[in-house]
């Protein structure tokens, strides 16, 4: 990836960011992180990957609505950022946050079992396999 385009990269997902922040007014946008930008190479098209914050109803309409503001958003980097095109904003749910605590938990509930299996078995408190010594 060329460092122009990495950088146009991060100042995207900074100015969608406060644009869904800051400008955008609809009470029917929850709790929206903007986590990653994608740009094509020809700039015409960027996919802007968001997180949010809810049930699934709410992610849901959270989704339509910035599907809906889509031309908005773009007007509005346009006032921001000085390129020759604007690409076409795409929005995508990113849901790796939430992949991420949920195996995180699992992490933690699997460690737990082990230590209450160690505790159960006499001299189990041993780090390594039970059947060597330690």
């Amino acid at each position: 990836m060329s460092v122009r385009l990495a950088r146009l990269r991060e100042l995207f997902k900074i100015e969608v960011s406060a644009i869904l922040q800051r400008e955008m007014k609809d009470p029917r946008i929850g709790f929206v992180s903007v986590t990653d930008v994608e740009l094509s190479m020809d700039l015409r098209h960027a996919k802007v990957f968001v997180s949010i914050l809810g049930d699934a109803a709410a992610k849901a309409e959270t989704m339509a609505t910035l599907g809906n503001a889509q031309g908005f958003v773009r007007r509005e980097l346009a006032r921001r950022i000085r390129l020759r095109f604007i690409p076409a904003i795409h929005f995508k749910l990113d849901e790796s946050i939430e992949r991420g605590v949920r195996v995180q938990r699992l992490l933690r509930r699997v460690i737990e079992v082990d230590g209450e299996r160690r505790s159960d078995v006499p001299g189990g408190d041993r780090r390594g396999d039970p059947q060597e010594p330690a």
